[in-house]
């Protein structure tokens, strides 16, 4: 059986704020129902381990959020977290992160993290990652000394969609300007809508209603 390994944030707020934060529960809950429609497994990790920070938990309109986040095996997962370094990658044959802007202070600058990322992604396996997502790239330094980014093509949460938020003072660093300084090119599309890049291995979602999109890509490169 094919096996996914999801990597979560440990920080709990909006940046410097005391606003509830962590990883957004729908941009891993609808990844997870992808992966449960194909009978893939999954573990899900944090760098410290444990129970995960999770906002977006209370959405009626959204049936699988819901459906997902009550399963019992979600709930023993999330609540009691892997440690990420103590695993080993290679068991393991694609890589996702969901957003939520709590990885935008830990996992975005977590060099060893982004050294086993790296190893993982030339191992030619998937690396998937959705919303602020991808702020996970930032450390990733493959063997050749470049980052990941260099000469890709990247989406992710958009200036646009950070105004409508209201959380453009807050956020300790804008995600849109960080991947346009690394990749050959940043796409956006208009806020919230479905948006997906491939580029090879690493496929990359605009917002959360590119969660499922991300999943299915990486579920097409299994």
């Amino acid at each position: 059986m094919k096996k996914i390994l999801i990597i979560v944030t440990n920080h709990s707020t909006l940046g410097d704020t005391e606003e509830q934060n962590g990883t957004y529960l729908p941009e891993l809950t609808h990844a997870v129902h992808e992966f449960n429609e194909q009978n893939i497994d999954y573990d899900i990790a944090s760098i410290t381990g444990g129970n995960a920070p999770l906002y977006g938990i209370d959405t009626p309109d959204d049936s699988i959020n819901t459906s997902v986040y009550e399963n019992s095996e979600f709930k023993s997962k999330i609540e009691d977290t892997k440690k990420v370094l103590d695993l080993d990658f290679s068991a393991y044959d694609a890589i996702y992160y969901p957003g939520g802007y709590g990885l935008l202070t830990d996992i975005a600058s977590h060099e060893e993290l982004g050294k086993k990322s790296a190893q993982f992604f030339e191992s030619s396996k998937p690396l998937g990652s959705v919303c602020h997502g991808p702020a996970a790239l930032l450390p990733i330094t493959l063997s050749n000394g470049s980052s990941i980014l260099e000469g890709r093509e990247v989406t992710g949460f958009t200036r646009e969609e950070e105004i409508e938020m209201g959380t453009l003072e807050k956020i300790p660093y804008l995600l849109e300007e960080s991947l346009t300084r690394k990749a050959k090119l940043y796409k956006k599309m208009q806020p919230w809508s479905e948006h997906v890049i491939v580029d090879s291995n690493l496929i990359t979602g605009q917002n959360p209603q590119s969660a499922a999109k991300v999943a299915k890509e990486i579920i097409n490169q299994l």
